[in-house]
């Protein structure tokens, strides 16, 4: 079967999925102002035009810090957003509790997030964009080489603790889900200009019928730039939605997506001594990242009666993965004290293709004279990926002999049932329990078509409780959660590695609230992983030992508070003393790129039709790898190495002017004091951008 057979095959699966299902056929708490949770609010009634899979349910008393979720809640507003003025979703990231970010480029090509003391380098917390998974690879692997443009992300949702229990798989951290955009009536066009030659172009259009029960909108941007360290890319993303509502409580909405880009990125960083001589151009000027991707979601929304709903979705996407990269001279390299290339180079180059369903059955009942709220889900996946190394010349820079070629492929179902109970007027309880059963395969076509295949399930159970006084609550709970090992993993050597998905159990307490002018959340956690897997097994036959103990425990702050009028400072603190290896040759090591304390302030003025922000990012120190090695080698021109990264501070300065209600300026210095900093290693030392400047508008029409 041709692959294009194979992906319109996929293709038609997911439809068919979908109308088999589908009865049609048959803020942050802390970090939003009162005013702002109000916006949100507002949003969320609008995005119910479009049927979707809620990850974090919006409630009337939400104004107060009341929530149904059992975990930390954190909501950005597209206010929020565009103040901010953000580059790429990273810049929105950064500003919630709890996250840290391993910055590669300025635009987040690849997302690097760690939560709640997790290494940034890892993937054990889910991205999500409208409830569905983005991210390439969630059983088979590389779950990050995809990441959602900002340009399209109307609000971000941050979800953690016993109420990621609803998701999976790897919510060990929490769950990240970017909400995009429902254009309104009318035209809106915005583009900024920047440095490094940066230039950005957006517009949105959307109608809506004189009846309001259908609409239709496309988003569209397309942004070039040389680069901060001539890391160049040229990016173009476009988004179309549609959506009609039917006499009989129904919904239907459709998402269609295309993104392109081609980065001039790499895996290669600086050499120390370049570093220190404040080199500033690209250490792989001829290394290539192209991504492309198409994906299409199909809501529908079922409100059976009063008190039952049934939320349907599907979905499909194919993306392409070309990484075409130079190798090295080491001795060269070593000697020179910069990297030296060859001219021969390699395309690592994969294609996934994913296919999925998900129900949800919402009901509102009484359960022994109690009042409660059940939700039950199902969903069904499958994934794919078509990974091959091309052996390749300079004079052939995009062809060559193929000389690793591998096909991935995992099937899962899951499956969850939860209740909240209400056994007071204060006091909410909400069991749950998640089960989530895969099945590996890997296929060598350049070994005879050798094989191997693996099966796993896991069982993870949870409870949480919500107690509500006044303008305040009491949250918090325990649950189980776990992140597979990937294909590569588990059938490492082409064999059953026999290995159950890395384990934790999770808790959390926490309380938040609001008063006239302060909105606050306070939160403890810790995450104790009873099974990591690691390299290296008792059984000669096998390489990965199901072993490893890690923990990670700490707090999280948040306030904001009116100090005038005009004025608004929103702060938020992580504090992680703890985060691990317990066991092994690296125990008590820390785990990498997880700092004890990360930091955020904000100041905001508002004058008249003017509005300035001054924002605040600190980043403790943290360690590049596992050895917790404190010098960066002067001499390492091959392989991943590790090192101190010092602390460091930035500052940004934003303003916003609304010449009318229909065109408004944004203005921004980035890194106002020029901080030179290190944001990551891996094979070579990552710089953060320089002092940049952009300046922008946006009409609406």
């Amino acid at each position: 079967m041709s692959a294009n057979t194979l992906r319109y095959s996929r293709l038609a699966k997911a439809v068919a999925l979908f109308c088999v299902a589908s009865p049609l056929y048959a803020a942050d708490a802390a970090n939003a102002t009162l005013d702002e949770v109000s916006v949100i609010e507002k949003k969320a009634e609008k995005k119910k035009a479009t049927p979707t899979l809620e990850v974090i349910k919006i409630t009337a008393s939400s104004a107060d810090a009341h929530y149904l979720e059992t975990g930390t809640v954190n909501l950005v507003s597209l206010e929020q957003i565009e103040q901010v003025q953000p580059l790429s979703t990273e810049d929105v990231l950064r500003r919630i509790p709890g996250i840290n970010i391993k910055t590669e480029d300025e635009t987040a090509v690849v997302a690097n997030f760690g939560i709640r003391g997790l290494s940034a380098s890892e993937s054990k917390s889910l991205l999500l964009e409208d409830g569905v998974p983005v991210a390439p690879g969630l059983f088979i692997g590389n779950e990050r080489y995809f990441n959602p443009r900002i340009q399209r992300v109307a609000s971000v949702e941050v979800l953690k603790g016993s109420a990621s229990l609803r998701y999976g798989p790897s919510t060990i951290g929490g769950v990240v889900n970017y909400q995009t955009k429902t254009p309104d009536d009318g035209v809106e066009l915005s583009g900024r200009l920047g440095s490094f030659n940066t230039r950005e172009l957006s517009v949105e259009a959307g109608n809506r019928n004189a009846s309001g029960d259908a609409y239709a909108g496309i988003i569209a941007s397309h942004a070039k730039s040389d680069g901060f360290m001539d890391k160049g890319y040229d990016m173009t993303d476009l988004l179309a939605k549609a959506g009609v509502e039917f006499a009989n409580n129904q919904k239907l909405g459709v998402k269609v997506s295309r993104h392109e880009n081609d980065a001039n990125i790499s895996y290669r960083g600086l050499l120390l001594g370049e570093y220190l001589a404040d080199v500033k151009t690209n250490p792989a000027p001829d290394d290539f990242l192209l991504i492309d991707r198409t994906a299409f979601d199909i809501n529908h929304e079922w409100q059976i009666n009063n008190d039952m709903t049934l939320n349907t979705v599907a979905y499909y996407s194919d993306m392409a993965r070309d990484y075409w990269r130079y190798g090295v001279n080491s001795a060269a390299s070593n000697a020179a004290g910069r990297w030296v290339y060859t001219n021969n180079l390699n395309g690592n180059n994969r294609a996934f293709e994913r296919v999925g369903i998900e129900s949800r059955l919402s009901v509102e009942h009484q359960l022994a004279g109690l009042q409660s709220s059940s939700e039950f889900g199902l969903r069904l996946m499958s994934e794919e990926s078509d990974d091959q190394r091309i052996a390749a010349t300079r004079a052939a820079d995009r062809s060559g002999t193929l000389a690793a070629h591998l096909q991935d492929s995992a099937d899962s179902v899951a499956a969850y049932a939860q209740s909240r109970i209400q056994l007071t007027e204060q006091l909410a309880m909400t069991p749950g329990v998640r089960i989530e059963s895969y099945e590996q395969k890997r296929l060598n076509l350049l070994q005879n078509n050798s094989q191997a295949k693996t099966t796993n399930t896991e069982v993870l159970p949870g409870v949480g409780f919500t107690y509500s006084l006044d303008n305040n609550q009491l949250y918090g709970g325990l649950y189980r959660a776990f992140s597979p090992a990937a294909n590569n993993v588990a059938l490492d050597g082409l064999k059953d590695q026999q290995l159950d998905g890395e384990r934790s159990v999770n808790y959390e307490m926490g309380i938040r609230g609001t008063t006239d002018k302060t909105r606050y959340d306070v939160a403890a956690f810790m995450m104790d992983f009873s099974n990591q897997v690691v390299t290296g097994n008792s059984d000669p036959n096998l390489s990965r030992s199901n072993a490893g103990e890690t923990r990670h425990y700490g707090m999280e702050f948040s306030l904001g508070y009116s100090l005038a009028t005009n004025l608004m400072l929103d702060s938020n603190l992580t504090w992680v003393p703890e985060s691990e290896f317990k066991t092994g040759s690296t125990a008590g090591n820390r785990i990498p790129y997880a700092p004890k304390v990360i930091a955020n302030l904000g100041l905001s003025y508002d004058l008249s039709q003017w509005n300035f922000a001054l924002n605040l990012h600190h980043r403790g120190e943290q360690f590049g790898d596992p050895s917790n090695l404190v010098n960066i080698p002067t001499n390492a021109a091959s392989g991943i190495w590790g090192g101190l990264l010092p602390s460091y501070t930035v500052l940004d300065l934003l303003a916003q002017y609304d010449v009318s209600s229909q065109f408004n300026l944004f203005a921004s210095v980035k890194n106002l004091a020029d901080k030179r900093y290190i944001t990551g290693l891996r094979e070579g030392i990552y710089v953060g951008p320089e002092r940049s400047f952009e300046l922008g508008a946006r009409y609406r029409f």
